[in-house]
């Protein structure tokens, strides 16, 4: 073991020992049972929507038990990290109602700092004592020696890492490891792996029960090289002292970190810590004809939490999904109640849940329609101050117009009329309601009029708009459109253009079309007299005069 003035030599002179940080960030005080979990993204790029999954999970069982949700941005891999990635996460989270209770970039919280890179001097103490107990030995091994290695390795079919024969500094003498660190030659800090011929490992995990697996046999690298100017540990090592000092009870995270678990493991025992509970979630799976295949970044744009912000999915019907996909039970019950219910380990499945869009919508179609009309409007126009701007500054001028066109269709006290799924969507379906989104009608030669001949439509709408103007009831209005087929030789109801179809120049629909176009830019719309009463008589005339020309 090297001298131990050589070891407090390769550290700041006011380092402070462990029990300084145990004392520190103490333990919590929480009622029992509670847990505290954490999300642990790394900055190396956009937020998945299965980190978002991972969040809601961990958020959920953390709440449900009374304790805390925690977010910790693992920004130890500086040559990878994206800028302005750090600061999202906490943005991301908030947007979708998943906000933590402490943590983030600028997040306040006794167990902070919560960016790994603002904790170096906690790792450099905890690297520090085991060095100290010669559970951890620099390495001098340079790119080239590994690569060696690697190569010798490949070739003779033996697992890759730093073991055995290919791990030259885990045996080199004191002395020499003490000259070598004066010489100032680089080295980075590895772990002494307990065992030379590794078994295997069994373990709890809550989603998986008992989980059997190849123990670690690698001595793995602790601490990046001496070279840089802030060395900083690696994620392995960072976050087993993290979870501990933020007294993490729960470790809630992918599927992929499933086969990492062992060496975690054996840097608990190391440091004389009690390692949390793991639950490792499946991975989100997307259907591709008769199989499956995992969620991709690079090929699926609903893989990016971005993707559901500008399509606008509210968020309490993303949580309502993201629960679902945890816990099957919950996903055909109402918004509400899903969110109440517990979230159950023991409820997840070890195969991934399929990432199903169409049911995303009809959740959110629900929630939606499940809104009064206030509360659909301030969630649509704060979606729209921040994904499109235009539809923002005109449902904020229109307050009054746009309660009415989301009322209607929907007598006092009923269901709204379920055609909005997304707030992107009001746009489309609501959009001709106000004159800026609107602009002008189709022209009388557009194909929207059903292959009517643009003289005809002319003239449909022309005279609608002088028959139609002091209509005052449904009954008038549609009695209006009715004589306006007959005189167009069109059959006064569907029922006589069925009787005599030879009889009649095309069903009273053609030009109750005409109509509908002219007022909505649509074919389908809600009631058109209802429309009609929202636009108002005026905006009525001026669109139906801009076809009759």
């Amino acid at each position: 073991m090297l001298d131990l003035s050589v070891i407090n030599a390769m550290f700041p002179p006011d380092l402070p020992e462990p029990a300084d940080w145990e004392r520190r960030f103490g333990p919590r005080v929480l009622p029992a049972g509670a847990e505290v979990t954490r999300f642990a993204p790394s900055p190396t790029g956009h937020l998945h929507i299965g980190g978002l999954y991972t969040a809601a999970v961990a958020r959920a069982l953390a709440h449900q038990s009374g304790g805390v949700f925690v977010l910790r941005v693992e920004d130890t891999d500086r040559s990878r990290q994206v800028a302005g990635a750090a600061e999202e996460f906490g943005r991301l989270l908030g947007a979708f109602g998943l906000a933590p209770d402490e943590g983030g970039v600028d997040g306040d919280g006794a167990w902070g700092p919560y960016l790994q890179s603002e904790r170096r001097d906690v790792y450099l103490s905890h690297v520090r004592a085991l060095l100290r107990q010669d559970r951890a030995y620099p390495c001098f091994c340079d790119k080239d020696r590994l690569a060696r290695s690697a190569r010798e390795q490949r070739a003779g079919r033996s697992p890759l890492g730093y073991y055995g024969r290919w791990a030259p500094c885990r045996t080199l003498a004191p002395a020499e490891a003490a000259r070598r660190l004066a010489a100032g030659e680089p080295y980075v800090v590895r772990f002494r792996c307990p065992y030379e011929f590794p078994g295997r490992v069994r373990f709890a995990d809550r989603i998986r029960s008992s989980v059997t697996l190849q123990d670690n046999g690698n001595d793995i690298v602790l601490l990046k090289s001496s070279q840089d100017e802030l060395p900083l540990p690696t994620y392995h090592f960072a976050h087993v002292v993290d979870d501990h000092l933020m007294r993490v009870s729960l470790v809630v995270r992918g599927e992929e970190w499933l086969s990492s678990t062992p060496v975690h493991l054996q840097l608990h025992t190391a440091l004389g810590f009690e390692p949390p509970a793991y639950a490792h979630l499946a991975p989100l799976m997307k259907a591709e004809g008769p199989s499956r295949r995992k969620l991709s970044k690079r090929k699926d744009p609903e893989a990016s939490v971005d993707y559901y912000l500008a399509a606008g999915y509210p968020p309490a019907a993303v949580q309502h999904y993201l629960r679902g996909l945890a816990n099957i039970r919950l996903m055909d019950v109402p918004t509400a109640e899903a969110l109440a219910a517990p979230v159950r380990t023991d409820g997840m499945r070890p195969s991934g849940p399929l990432l199903d869009l169409p049911k995303l919508h009809s959740l959110s179609r629900e929630f939606i329609a499940s809104l009064t009309p206030g509360e659909l409007y301030a969630q649509l126009l704060a979606w729209a101050r921040d994904h499109d701007p235009e539809l923002g500054s005109v449902l904020a001028r229109h307050e009054e117009l746009a309660l009415a066109a989301l009322a209607v269709g929907r007598p006092e006290g009923a269901p709204a009329r379920k055609d909005l799924d997304r707030w992107s969507c009001f746009r489309d379906r609501y959009g001709f309601f106000f004159t800026e989104l609107f602009g002008s009608p189709p022209a009388a030669d557009d194909d929207r009029y059903g292959g009517l001949d643009p003289e005809l439509v002319r003239r449909i709408a022309a005279g609608f708009a002088r028959e139609a103007a002091g209509a005052g009831t449904p009954e008038e209005w549609y009695g209006a459109l009715r004589e306006l087929a007959v005189r167009h030789g069109h059959a006064p109801d569907t029922a006589a253009w069925r009787r005599e179809p030879g009889r009649w120049a095309g069903p009273p629909r053609q030009v109750a079309n005409v109509v509908r176009v002219a007022l909505t830019g649509a074919t389908r719309s809600p009631d058109l007299f209802a429309v009609a009463r929202v636009l108002g008589p005026d905006e009525v005339l001026r669109r139906l005069g801009a076809v009759a020309g």
